[in-house]
């Protein structure tokens, strides 16, 4: 029987998965896109000072490692022979920074977290030297200047930091994102890793121009970044390199895709208008603009959503970018306490059933789209004697959702075609009650698949599907019908509305609360 159930399954594709808050591996069945085994693992974040997030990138890798065994060792309990396993798909948090030594392998410094807000002052600084009406880095990368993306938290690692500094004037530092720094590692590190890194993620980074599809000298100049310490950037699509250690030693990894532009693939949102909504850390709503750069008016960023191989058109999304959704949850449990564990806040708002007037800004990082506000803190407001941690609970999932909504709402504007349901994935969808207020406070159906691990499924479509693999067929007539599950509106339009402004009131209260930056000092 065992020998016949592996003679069926045909090839596997593995994909790392390494999210802000946890890594795992999944492996699927490449011809039915079934998910067989998987392992996870959370990440520490460390807060060293308020409104800096680091995490160590060895630990990242490790965990990594860890993941990968663990699941082979439950693929062998399930009788599934690994050698199956013909490619493996990298997907990321994307921004985060990292510098390390070439010759050691050793990071320089920790891994400085999209979230981070240390370069608050690197960004104000910068700004003053933009032309008003000349903003040549927006039209370049698409992004506003913030410090949510790589090349300010690279500035400032190069301004405050010794080892960084020394390594670059030796030429051995190498700067990437967290794909760069583990496909290096996992492909040999020292001894002849790959330096590399997909249009997905290098569009993160502020340095990339995303017509040219190359490394800007004008970008890197502004930044004053030198160009020999950035990765080669390739399509998200094609074999980069193969692994050189632990079970799937000689397998290659090529497929590689920053997670939300992953989520879209693996969504398989790839035509002209389709869009997803990724709940994570962050939320991360992305819709699918074709071969065309379309610039928002209304706060979104332009990004690249793919390039699905060397020689294939490269694809470009509008992107509304929040920053705190599933984080506000890890809040209420590791620094509140009034939760143990993430899922035990569902049956706290299933016990009030409403947020009685209780409003939750989590703007714990600044104001992300449409408001890109870094002045503001978060706030809970309309607060009683008769507010408990249920209220705040409840409140903290209406947040996730009223975000949601001022994104949606910009998406529309941009698009000029209002989006008619919300295709939605990530590890918060597994939550009723949020899903009930999404479709609610959005008044639209919110539809998420059977299969929540959408970002995975995507960088493993990327992997199986590269030349040199072929062991997925993106063929629109090949991709497999996804079971799907639909939250309709249950409130009446009226009453969304009237939530939806009375949060409006809330969030301008959050905005203009920090009002100079405290002094950025160096790091020995």
């Amino acid at each position: 029987m065992a020998a016949a159930k592996k003679a069926v399954l045909g090839p596997l594709v593995g994909a790392v998965d390494q999210g802000t808050s946890s890594t795992r591996f999944l492996v699927f069945n490449s011809k039915t896109a079934e998910l067989l085994s998987h392992h996870q693992v959370e990440i520490k974040q460390e807060f060293p000072r308020e409104g800096w997030v680091e995490q160590d990138p060895k630990e990242i890798l490790q965990s990594v490692y860890e993941c990968i065994e663990k699941t082979c060792e439950k693929l062998g309990q399930l009788n599934i022979d690994i050698s199956n396993i013909k490619a493996i798909g990298v997907s990321n948090q994307r921004e985060t920074t990292v510098v390390w030594d070439k010759l050691t392998g050793e990071p320089l410094y920790n891994a400085v977290v999209w979230l981070d807000l240390r370069t608050q002052s690197t960004v104000e600084n910068l700004s003053k030297r933009i032309p008003g009406n000349n903003n040549f880095v927006k039209s370049k990368t698409g992004l506003p200047l913030s410090t949510y993306f790589s090349a300010v938290k690279l500035r400032w690692l190069l301004d405050n930091v010794t080892k960084v500094q020394k390594a670059v004037e030796e030429n051995r530092a190498l700067f990437g994102t967290i794909d760069s720094w583990l496909i290096w590692s996992l492909t040999g590190g020292i001894n002849g890793g790959v330096h590399c890194t997909d249009v997905t993620n290098a569009s993160r980074t502020m340095l990339f121009n995303i017509h040219s599809l190359e490394w800007d000298k004008e970008l890197c100049e502004f930044f004053g970044i030198p160009m020999e310490i950035l990765p080669n950037v390739r399509s998200s699509s094609e074999i980069y390199g193969l692994m050189k250690a632990g079970a799937l030693e000689g397998v290659p990894i090529s497929g590689c895709l920053g997670d939300q532009s992953a989520a879209l693939v693996g969504q398989m949102c790839f035509q002209d208008g389709q869009a997803k909504n990724t709940y994570g850390t962050g939320c991360f709503l992305l819709c699918n603009t074709g071969h065309k750069c379309v610039f928002s008016e209304h706060g979104l960023l332009t990004t690249v959503a793919y390039k699905l191989g060397r020689d294939k058109p490269v694809y470009y999304a509008l992107e509304g970018s929040v920053a705190i959704a599933g984080a506000v949850i890890r809040w209420l449990r590791d620094n509140l306490g009034i939760i143990k564990s993430s899922e035990e806040i569902e049956k706290l708002a299933k016990e009030v059933g409403t947020s009685y007037g209780c409003y939750f800004v989590p703007a714990f990082s600044g104001l992300y789209a449409p408001y890109w506000e870094p002045s503001a803190r978060g706030i809970i407001c309309g607060l009683t004697q008769f507010t408990n941690k249920c209220h705040i609970a409840f409140a903290a999932l209406e947040a996730v959702c009223f975000q949601t909504r001022e994104i949606l709402d910009a998406m529309n504007r941009d698009c000029g075609i209002p989006l008619s349901h919300l295709q939605v994935d990530g590890g918060m969808t597994s939550n009723k009650i949020l899903m009930q207020l999404q479709a609610d406070i959005l008044y639209i159906p919110v539809v998420k698949p059977s299969m929540p691990e959408t970002t995975a499924l995507g960088a493993a479509m990327a992997a199986g599907a590269a030349e040199g693999v072929g062991v997925w067929s993106l063929e629109p007539e090949d991709l497999s019908a996804v079971t799907m599950e639909r939250f309709e509106p249950q409130i009446n339009a009226e009453e969304s509305e009237i939530r939806y402004s009375t949060w409006k009131k809330a969030v301008m209260k959050s905005i203009g609360w920090v009002t100079t930056q405290s002094p950025e000092s160096g790091i020995p």
